[in-house]
Formats: structure tokens, C-alpha cells, sequence
């Protein structure tokens, strides 16, 4: 980047300086042509002052130009510089009648090849007729002087150097703190991520960037600590229901004529329901994790609430306020254990009985899980969301729960476009999931 930028600069800044150097050369040009055409006009002049005395006497002394010629009325020569003396007219064309002077640029005459002249023919009204003065010197060339070329030219190598170098400085100065960025974040490893990228005292893109890029890598931190608790947490849980079989097994082979067989294999039946309730909400969270998107189909809320909680007979009492006419759009399967989770829960704490919402209210869908149990402390309603959270012994690691229940309903409230929540309620905890209305 720092080399395209730099070239970049010094490209523009060739252009402009070779803008500004014929800019100058045409100016200057212009200048030198009009002084050298006032230089052969005067040396015109001092000759018509000449023939005015009648001072001629063949040969034109130096008048600071090439050449000068004075043709009579008959078309012969009158005088000559030295270098015309007995050479034929040096231009033909004449001043109009109505004035004394003509200009004319000639080049390749006979008189000068290879060079252009600027002519001037001179009228001069005597009593035998008029008389034609023509004077000539050389053109200004485009270049008007080699010294005013090099000037131009080694001002413009001078200033595009000058830019070039100062672009690159600047370029420099201002991806200095991109070099601190990367070379931050090349020391960041997935064991240490700790590190955080400098942050400019500018408040400008740079600065910008990196405090994103802190941000990013605090999210990150973040999400590969929860990881690390997962994992932990899940080796836990998977290998507590594995214990407690491979202990059942033992027991009952170190005595088999003693063991109770049957109630072993109820044992292993319960711990394998339990492992299997956990894998099972492992993939579910890995599923969710990879952001596999669901299908999207129009969903009566109110009717898959009711069918959820028809599915199986309950231990509480179940009050059913279901509005069958709210309509949203995702994926049945997910929508349908996400109810669940939240009814469930609310069954394993509540003491007697559980209420279940689905309404419209404001463009929005919501369902209401309500429990008349203990509740939730205010300030810990968002920790209950967690994976493998541990609270109070009577709402925490309740039996028949794996820990993730929660974890799971929210990630797919969140994955359909809504929110699910914890608010206020006169008993126990209340539930509210809230997911766009469909169209």
C-alpha cells in the first residue's frame, strides 16, 4: 500500500508539474516572441530614420538583428546588412495599403535554411514612391532557452522527489499504528488471548479499527471461555451418569449371586435417560452454535403451544390462555422444544399449577410461561440463560434437568428473529418469548 500510495502521489504530482511547465513554457514563449518582434520592429524603425536623412549608403550598419533589407520603388536593393549585399529581396509579401507595417513568420527561405524568421516589411512613403524596409531575426524556439528548459525540468524532478519522499513519510506516520495492530495480533494464540491491539490517539479510521478489532478479540475471549466452561462443565455432566453405571456394574460383579438384576438394569435405564437427555442437548447446542439455519414455514403459535402441552400428561395443574390466531414463521421442530424447555421447567418448580400465554400484541408474537413456584432473583435472571449454570439447590440442578434447557430455548428464540426473557410476576417466574408476527 505504501508503495501504490507513493507512486501514486508522484504520478499526480508529475502531471501537475508537467501542466504547470507548459503552462510556463507557452507563457514565457509568448513573451520572448513579442520582445524578439519588438526588437526587429525597432531595428526597422532606425533604418526608416535613415532613409529619412538620406544617410544610406548601400551597407546597413549592425541594428541588433539577423538581417536587414531596403527595397527601393523599382525593386532593387537600396542597402543591406553585410550578409545581403547583393542577394535578391528576402520576402516578397507587403503591408497592406491601408497601413505601414507587416508581420510574417517565414521559415526554410533561401536567404536562412532551416530556421524560421520573423519578418517585419516596413512602408516608407518618399516622393519617388514607397520604399519596403524588411527586417528578420530568428524565432523564439519552444523551448525559448535551454537554461529556462533545465530549470523547469529539474524543478519538476526536484518537487516530485520532494513529494514522493513525503508521501512516503506520511504514509508511514499514518499506517504506523496498523503495523503495531498486526504485529499485536500475530502474537495473539488461541491459548493466549489476552493481548489487545494499541489504540491511536487520533480519532480517526485507525483508531476505529482498533478499538473494533479490541472488541472483537474481547467477544472472543469471551466465547472461548464459555467454551472451555462448556466443555467442562459437559465432561462432567456426561461422566457423573457413566460413573454411576460403571459403579452399579462393578458392584454387581464382585457378588453376582447377590446382585439384584433388576434393579440394576432400572438403574442403568435411568442414568442412560439421563445421558442420552444430555447428548441429545449437546448436539442441539452444537447445531444452534453453527448457526444451521432451521426452515421457515408459517406457524400457528397458539396451536403449537397447545399440541406441546397436550403431548403428555403433566404433574401441576396447566392453565391454557391460547390466542389461535397468531401466526409467525420458522422451523416447527425448534419452535416446538423451545415451548417445551420453558414448560418444563416451569413443571419441575412449580407448586402447584403453570400458565401458558400465546398472544398478539403490537406486531409482535408472544408466549408467557408462568410457574407459581419460588422465582428468580432479579439479579440473576440473565445467569439462568447460561449453560451448566449452578444457582440455589431449588432451582439449579434440579432432577431430571441437564442444564441446558434454557441455553437451548433462548438460541432459538434469537435464531427466528426474537428474544426470550425473564420479567416480573406477583408468583413465581415468568417466562416471555417475543418473535415477529409474520406477514
Amino acid at each position: 500500500m505504501r508503495a501504490r500510495l507513493t507512486l501514486i502521489a508522484c504520478a499526480v504530482m508529475a502531471l501537475i508539474c508537467c501542466a504547470v511547465t507548459i503552462s510556463a513554457l507557452i507563457g514565457v514563449r509568448d513573451l520572448a516572441y513579442n520582445y524578439q518582434t519588438n526588437r526587429v520592429v525597432r531595428a526597422a524603425l532606425k533604418t526608416v530614420h535613415l532613409i529619412k536623412r538620406d544617410v544610406l549608403d548601400g551597407v546597413i550598419p549592425d541594428q541588433g538583428v539577423t538581417a536587414i533589407q531596403v527595397v527601393k520603388p523599382d525593386g532593387k536593393i537600396g542597402a543591406a546588412t553585410p550578409n545581403l549585399l547583393n542577394r535578391p529581396p528576402m520576402a516578397v509579401f507587403l503591408p497592406d495599403e491601408s497601413i505601414v507595417r507587416g508581420d510574417q513568420l517565414v521559415c526554410d527561405s533561401p536567404d536562412f535554411p532551416d530556421t524560421c524568421m520573423i519578418m517585419i516589411a516596413f512602408r516608407v512613403y518618399q516622393p519617388d514612391g514607397d520604399w519596403i524596409i524588411y527586417a528578420a531575426d530568428p524565432t523564439v524556439p519552444w523551448y525559448v532557452d535551454p537554461w529556462l528548459l533545465a530549470a523547469l525540468i529539474g524543478g519538476s524532478l526536484l518537487v516530485v522527489a520532494i513529494t514522493g519522499y513525503g508521501a512516503a513519510w506520511t504514509i508511514a506516520r499514518a499506517l504506523a499504528p496498523v503495523d503495531a495492530i498486526s504485529a499485536e495480533l500475530s502474537n495473539i494464540t488461541a491459548s493466549d488471548l489476552g493481548h489487545r491491539v494499541p489504540v491511536p490517539k487520533f480519532k480517526d479510521e485507525v483508531r476505529r479499527m482498533a478499538e473494533t478489532a479490541n472488541q472483537t478479540l474481547d467477544r472472543l475471549e469471551e466465547a472461548v471461555e464459555q467454551q472451555r466452561r462448556f466443555a467442562s462443565d459437559a465432561s462432567h455432566d456426561l461422566r457423573s451418569p457413566l460413573t454411576a453405571m460403571r459403579a452399579e456394574i462393578e458392584g454387581a460383579m464382585l457378588h453376582p449371586e447377590d446382585a439384584d438384576w433388576p434393579g440394576i438394569g432400572e438403574a442403568l435405564l435411568v442414568s442412560l435417560d439421563r445421558l442420552q437427555a444430555l447428548v441429545t442437548d449437546l448436539l442441539q447446542m452444537a447445531r444452534l452454535d453453527a448457526r444451521a439455519l432451521g426452515r421457515s414455514d408459517p406457524i400457528n403459535l397458539g396451536r403449537l403451544a397447545r399440541s406441546e402441552l397436550d403431548r403428555r400428561r403433566r404433574r401441576v395443574k396447566m392453565i391454557k390462555d391460547l390466542d389461535e390466531h397468531v401466526m409467525v414463521r420458522g422451523d416447527r421442530l425448534r419452535l416446538g422444544r423451545l415451548i417445551t424447555n420453558l414448560v418444563d421447567n416451569a413443571e419441575r418448580h412449580a407448586n402447584t399449577e403453570v400458565t401458558v400465554r400465546v398472544y398478539g400484541r403490537d406486531g409482535t408474537a408472544v408466549l408467557e410461561v408462568i410457574d407459581d413456584g419460588a422465582g428468580i432473583a432479579p439479579d440473576k435472571r440473565e445467569m439462568v440463560f447460561q449453560r451448566f449454570t449452578r444457582l440455589d439447590a431449588a432451582r439449579s440442578r434440579d432432577v431430571g434437568g441437564t442444564g441446558l434447557g434454557l441455553a437451548i430455548a433462548r438460541q432459538i428464540a434469537e435464531t427466528h428473529g426474537g428474544s426470550l426473557t425473564i420479567e416480573d410476576s406477583d408468583s413465581g417466574a415468568r417466562f416471555v418469548l417475543r418473535i415477529p408476527i409474520a406477514r
